[in-house]
């Protein structure tokens, strides 16, 4: 009876670690396929500054990242399931139709133009739209929202010149707003 429980426990351990460890793959996959959605969303953007004198969209009067990239919908791409993070667990969005009423996963830093390898142009959804500092929590360190789209495991950036990395909560390097640069979060859910 010992031997059987012995047996019955490892088969236990053995499953768990096996499990376990297929989670954190399917994060890093997560991760990753998010940063392809921020760089082929980046290829829109560089299309639209060709058309419009190298400056990515910005609409005034927008308030959500939503309005701000809704011109890109569907003349500078139809396939709209690229704003939508595939870790986050938001609704797909209807292909080619407006994002200025739905819900997408990504905040945009509208005002920026392309160009600079250590500026940010789009992220994961953030805590909040404030400035950020080196070392200031960007991402949920709890996996609560806002800014969860990954839950505790950090997020994506998108560059102006088109490369994505991703971090943990905190950041190391500067999400300051220069005049003319204004940041807007994806609205709530």
């Amino acid at each position: 009876m010992i031997e059987l429980l012995v047996v019955v426990l490892l088969i236990a351990l053995l499953s768990a670690l096996y499990w376990g460890g297929l989670g954190g793959k399917a994060k890093q996959s997560q991760l990753a396929a998010c940063q392809q959605n921020l760089q082929k969303l980046y290829i829109s953007l560089q299309i639209y500054a060709n058309d419009h004198s190298n400056s990515f969209p910005v609409v005034p009067s927008a308030t959500s990242s939503e309005q701000a990239l809704d011109p890109l919908v569907p003349r500078y791409t139809s396939d709209t399931s690229l704003f939508i993070c595939p870790a986050s667990g938001d609704p797909a969005l209807p292909s080619g139709e407006s994002l200025a009423r739905r819900h997408i996963s990504y905040a945009y830093y509208m005002g920026r133009s392309p160009g600079d390898s250590q500026t940010v142009v789009m992220s994961d959804a953030q805590v909040n739209a404030l400035p950020k500092s080196p070392g200031q929590q960007i991402f949920s360190g709890d996996g609560k929202p806002p800014g969860n789209n990954h839950k505790k495991s950090g997020g994506n950036f998108l560059f102006c010149d088109g490369h994505a990395d991703s971090t943990v909560s905190g950041n190391g390097f500067s999400l300051a707003l220069p005049q003319g640069v204004v940041f807007l979060n994806p609205s709530p859910k």
